[in-house]
């Protein structure tokens, strides 16, 4: 009992950052009718029309389900998964709070990145591992989390206990296992540990796991991979479910994972570590380190991706850093120049034709959050000017015709379908649909000739191949055979195509001569030291450029045609399968290669009703935003449409305590909320005079409140800006009850008042190592305003500006607040108004504040301490506030001023090499008395937490 006390604030401050990962409210318009299947093992909700891609999933789930079970646990509990068609993202995920899944159906152009398998299967092999792993990680302490704050403190207990590595490594074994492709067999997939081996970087496990400002790190995907496949390789495959078990119970109280690993693996988890890295490591030996004539720089450089040529000496690329946003560059001999920062989009590609690029930008839909486009955009090297071709559209990897008339571009569409459309490249006007008789997935199409397309395709199983396309008639004929190896990159020069595929280990570079047949592969011998892979060819009249991952950046390597060593191949070098990389334990069970032999089972397809279970309260969570601390319990239904809590609140301002209940409905253009609460000690200031002078008390009352209101919440994103507005107002019943104290000085009051707001937000994109955006700017307004026969009113405005500072990661920031009540204004509405720092704050009649900041990082230390917490970055910020207010007394004013100045010092760090948090310590110095407040002048505040990220 004792640890679990010192425990607790730690534990509450985690669950505010774990169950705060909210997804998208309210994001489907209305005029979407939903259905469902319905199984044992797993609901599927989805859009009328995706009838197919939702018998798919519930098949494949409920046909696997056995199958893959025992490996993790036995306890079943259904779920449901939402298949969502409005969205051009590409992603998935299983979560508690509430316990739910998301499918977001549109797949990505890139076979290297998550394979070519049926985008619909793919997530269903991949997420209901998740699913599993929650049901069966409902144990021990991990248990009585959930007991006590609900299946977020399940996912608390979950979270600490098992790293993220584990949750998605488990679900990439599973992938691979049950299909014949997965991740775990995709070289691509390890490429960020090849690199950092082959470049002799070996990182802290800590590092590897929160990342770095400083350094390329990969994510947990792959680390998870190799870690929990050699544990299934060496020591069975029930290991892991017995490490899971006493994990998630917390058997050993503190570090439950290592020491349930030492326990059934026999060495420590360091040593288990480096024996599973040590494994894959052999797999890739063979992987270039030290070659003398590449000096590996000591941090990330750059990322340099699909370059295009504009001449044989020049090139033109896209070029992303740390600590700048991705711009468009072109690059003649040494010399590199800007063209114009991209717009927001969902990848790096696009497309170049004689001073002209093309590229698919992302923009969010005005209201519906879940509805998003990709759109394409012109861009004039020149000038660095660019414009919109077209609008509200779902079109991916554009490219130019021969003669920059016409665009080639791939449409996937809600319906799961996907085309190939040609548009005019003046105007975006849509010229053809060219005809997908077999129902191919269509990846990266290129212009041969005026007659014919050129494009990776993947077929109703996943295989892939390069196929010719008649524009006209569709007709396709195939110029390499299917095969579940990724194809991607293809370039058309003439008669020859170059592409890049998955070759064994590697992903390497082939040609073929469209006219001939004749297949060949570049040679592998030119790589320097930690460079792998080979993507994006660009091809001039004399020289080749492509693309190698290394551990600095994707970095262009160039070199003339006639000195690159093709070697011709016949088409049967590509059919052997994808390597095992020596996991036999992928092939010897019943589940091995299982998705092939799914059958789609006869199941009833029903309505869903939207009002299905409206109320769904899951988790209790202390939510933190200074003045008000609050612990609520939250409910959220399984479409997002309606949110709802019972809450406690207490307000460290004005010392009151607040019980109520909220609710939000989302499924209508405006949101619709409601609401009631009461609230205990409610505190005001009454200024009166004794003896000639000017005193004040404090009175205190309690509050009952019914409210109810709506709300516009619009998103005007578009190109490099992220720009939201919120408009809304609200309507309040109040009565006030004075406490017995101070019924002689004051009365209670009846009284009903409107509060109308406006919430605008604006700022450009934001590199990694950027503290905040170089330019936003953030204005609220808030009125309000008594509609019975008193005369109240308060009014507060406030806004906050970003600037670039001195350097590239430093930020000017400039607030400003306006507050004015109506005088001797009978209501006392509640203070929001941001008060000098370090002050009591008061609620005065008139209130002005102007705050300078700056904002500059101190150091980027990458490092920790006994894997509970990792400083990412420490960052400090010089502030000055002023504060000037006026109290009336009758006609008479009292004026106050209040200064501070003083430094904040923040850490951004990550908690248990799982949440990221920030939490700082603030020095201000009061140049004027604390009149409301203490005495002295220098005030010490810990903050925590400043943000969630």
């Amino acid at each position: 009992m004792i640890k679990l006390a010192k425990l607790t604030p730690l534990l509450l401050l985690l669950l505010t950052v774990i169950v705060s990962n909210a997804q998208e409210f309210g994001g489907n318009p209305p005029s979407i009718k939903w259905k469902q299947v319905n199984t044992r093992a797993v609901k599927v909700i989805f859009p009328q029309g995706l009838d197919s891609a939702a018998l798919r999933v519930a098949s494949i789930i409920a046909q696997m389900n056995n199958a893959i079970l025992p490996t993790i646990g036995s306890k079943q509990k259904q779920i449901s998964i939402i298949l969502q068609n409005q969205t051009t993202i590409a992603n998935a995920y299983v979560g508690l709070a509430p316990f739910r899944s998301e499918f977001y159906l549109t797949p990505e152009q890139n076979s290297f990145d998550v394979g070519s398998l049926p985008w619909p299967e793919q997530l269903a092999i991949h997420e209901f591992r998740h699913v599993q792993q929650y049901n069966n990680f409902n144990v021990g302490f991990s248990h009585t989390l959930k007991v006590l704050f609900g299946e977020g403190g399940q996912a608390l207990g979950n979270d600490i206990s098992i790293p993220n590595w584990f949750f998605e490594g488990d679900a990439v074994f599973n992938e691979t296992h049950v299909s014949e492709q997965g991740r775990g067999r995709i070289p691509f997939f390890f490429n960020g540990f090849r690199a950092l081996w082959a470049a002799g970087k070996d990182y802290s496990y800590m590092k590897i796991r929160n990342g770095s400002y400083l350094d390329y790190t990969p994510n947990w995907y792959p680390l998870g991979y190799m870690l929990v496949s050699y544990g299934r390789e060496k020591y069975g495959d029930d290991f892991w479910k017995k490490v899971t078990q006493d994990a998630a119970s917390y058997n050993g109280v503190f570090y439950p994972f290592q020491k349930a690993i030492k326990k059934y693996s026999g060495v420590t988890f360091k040593q288990f570590r480096k024996d599973g890295l040590d494994y894959f490591k052999k797999q890739f030996e063979d992987d270039k380190v030290g070659d003398v004539r590449f000096e590996i720089p000591k941090h990330f450089v750059a990322d340099q991706e699909y370059p295009a040529y504009v001449d044989d000496n020049t090139l033109v690329y896209m070029k992303t850093t740390y600590n700048h946003l991705p711009v468009f560059v072109v690059k003649t001999g040494s010399h590199e120049k800007k063209i114009s920062v991209r717009s927001v989009s969902l990848d790096n590609y696009f497309a170049y034709h004689k001073g002209k690029i093309v590229y698919a930008a992302y923009r969010p839909d005005l209201r519906w959050n879940y509805r998003d486009y990709s759109e394409l955009m012109i861009l004039d090297v020149s000038t660095g000017h660019e414009h919109r071709i077209t609008k509200n559209t779902k079109y991916f990897s554009p490219d130019f015709s021969a003669d920059g008339k016409t665009i080639v571009t791939v449409k996937e569409a809600t319906n799961g379908k996907c085309e190939v459309h040609l548009l005019s490249a003046a105007s975006g006007k849509l010229l053809s649909i060219l005809p997908n008789k077999e129902g191919l997935f269509y990846t990266y199409p290129k212009f041969y000739g005026n007659d014919e397309i050129i494009s990776a395709v993947r077929n109703k199983k996943g295989k892939m191949s390069l196929a010719e396309i008649n524009i006209k008639t569709g007709g396709t004929k195939y110029l390499v055979p299917f095969t579940f190896a990724p194809i991607t990159f293809p370039v058309v020069k003439n008669d020859m195509v170059y592409f890049s595929k998955t070759s064994g280990i590697y992903d390497r570079l082939f040609s073929i001569n469209i006219v001939t047949g004749q297949l060949s592969v570049l040679d592998d011998g030119y790589k320097l030291n930690g460079q792998i892979g080979n993507y994006e060819p660009t091809v001039g009249d004399k020289k080749i450029a492509w693309v190698w991952f290394s551990a600095d950046g994707y970095t262009i390597h160039e070199d003339d045609k006639a000195n690159l060593k093709w070697a011709p191949v016949g088409s049967e070098t590509l059919l052997p399968g994808l390597p095992d990389l020596g996991i036999t334990a992928l092939k010897r069970d019943s589940a091995t290669d299982l998705l092939a032999t799914v059958k789609n089972d006869s199941l009833t397809i029903t309505k869903y009703r939207k009002s299905h279970h409206l109320f769904n309260f899951h988790s209790l969570v202390p939510n933190i935003n200074d003045p008000n601390y609050t612990l609520n319990i939250e409910g959220e239904n399984v479409l997002n449409t309606l949110q709802s809590e019972l809450f406690f609140t207490y307000n460290r301002d004005e010392g009151y305590k607040r019980l109520g209940f909220e609710a939000i409905y989302g499924a209508l253009f405006p949101y619709i909320s409601g609401g009631i609460n009461y609230t205990i000690d409610r505190r005001g200031l009454d200024p009166y005079y004794a003896k000639g002078q000017l005193n004040f008390r404090n009175i205190y009352w309690n509050e009952t409140d019914l409210h109810g209101g709506l709300e516009l919440p619009l998103n005007f994103s578009r190109g490099k800006n992220f720009t939201s507005l919120q408009v809304g107002d609200n309507l309040y019943y109040t009565q006030t009850s004075l406490q017995p104290a101070y019924r002689a000085i004051a009365q209670n009051l009846l009284y009903t008042y409107s509060e109308s707001y406006l919430n605008f937000t604006n700022n450009i994109q934001q590199a990694r190592q950027n503290i905040y955006p170089r330019l936003a700017q953030s204005i609220s307004l808030d009125f309000k305003s008594a509609l019975s026969s008193m005369n109240s009113s308060q009014f507060l405005g406030s806004a906050s500006f970003y600037f670039p500072g001195l350097m590239t990661n430093h930020n000017l920031v400039i607030n400003a607040a306006y507050q004015q009540k109506y005088t001797n204004s009978v209501i006392n509405f509640s203070n929001d108004f941001p008060f000098s720092r370090g002050y009591q704050a008061e609620n005065l009649d008139n209130m002005d504040k102007v705050g300078v900041n700056y904002h500059f990082p101190i150091a980027y230390p990458d490092a920790g301490l006994g894997n509970a917490i990792y400083l990412l970055r420490l960052r400090g910020n010089l502030f000055y506030d002023y504060t000037w207010a006026k109290e009336f007394i009758g006609d008479n004013a009292t004026r106050y001023i209040f200064r501070s100045t003083g430094a904040e010092v923040y850490f951004d760090t990550q908690v248990f090499n799982q949440g990221y948090i920030s939490f700082g310590f603030r020095y201000s110095y009061l140049i004027d008395p604390d009149i409301f407040g203490g005495t002295g002048h220098n005030r010490f505040e810990i903050i925590v937490p400043i943000s969630i990220f």
